[in-house]
């Protein structure tokens, strides 16, 4: 048996057809390659979940991670939570996400404190929430769907409750070559050749649909955020803590 692939490779080989970007197995055995190779901020932000949560996460509260993939949200959090009786809830309508999160979160966060469900995000019923967290997640969700979920969040936070919201901006036009040129610099210094930087950008044309700075704002404080902080930006990706 040859060893398991850990290298991304998914878009090394020119293709005929470049089908839409799925969170497939083909993804998933490469993830955290992918993504840390791909997003600049990626372990930034992660580490940080763990210093928002040892601040916000209470006792006898709900957790959740919205798209939680590998479960590395997950397992920043429970590190540095620093109170009793909370339960961990990972969503993601990815089997082969999930299947590999449950290996790796089972492993560290207790049974009876973990919750992983394998559905879309806007049928979830939240509820009892200190934190909950999204990450590059809301950009794969259709935009019509959007205000509900983010209002839905919010109805199952407490007060005093956070949401973080982690998204790649779309960009007014003219920042827009510049904040793509320095991207795909940070890709290419990465490893990736122009072709899997091209292809891959092919893939996400039709699943990937951004929002400006504005728009997320303005949608987070339409649902009763009273406060709204853009924490993080690296390039074209942001991250924003909205407090209930």
């Amino acid at each position: 048996m040859s060893p398991m692939k850990t290298t991304d490779q998914v878009y090394s080989v020119k293709q005929r057809h470049v089908i839409d970007f799925a969170f497939d197995e083909n993804v998933a055995s490469v993830f955290p390659d992918m993504i840390r190779r791909s997003v600049p901020g990626y372990d930034t932000i992660i580490s940080m979940l763990g210093v928002l949560s040892a601040r916000y996460v209470i006792e006898n509260s709900n957790v959740y991670d919205i798209g939680c993939s590998l479960g590395a949200s997950l397992l920043s959090i429970y590190s540095q939570v620093q109170v009793p009786s909370v339960h961990y809830i990972g969503v993601d309508n990815s089997s082969e996400m999930l299947n590999r999160c449950k290996d790796a979160v089972e492993k560290v966060i207790p049974l009876d404190q973990l919750s992983l469900i394998e559905r879309s995000a806007e049928d979830i019923k939240f509820s009892n929430s200190s934190l909950t967290v999204m990450n590059f997640t809301l950009q794969f969700m259709r935009p019509e769907v959007r205000l509900d979920l983010v209002r839905t969040i919010y109805k199952g936070l407490l007060p005093g409750g956070v949401f973080v919201l982690s998204e790649k901006l779309a960009q007014e036009e003219s920042d827009h070559e510049t904040m793509t040129t320095l991207h795909h610099q940070f890709k290419s210094l990465n490893g990736y050749s122009d072709l899997e930087i091209s292809q891959k950008r092919t893939a996400l044309e039709n699943v990937m649909l951004l929002d400006k700075r504005e728009q997320h704002i303005d949608r987070l404080k339409s649902v009763g955020f009273k406060q709204v902080l853009p924490w993080f930006q690296c390039f074209n990706f942001t991250s924003f803590i909205a407090v209930k």
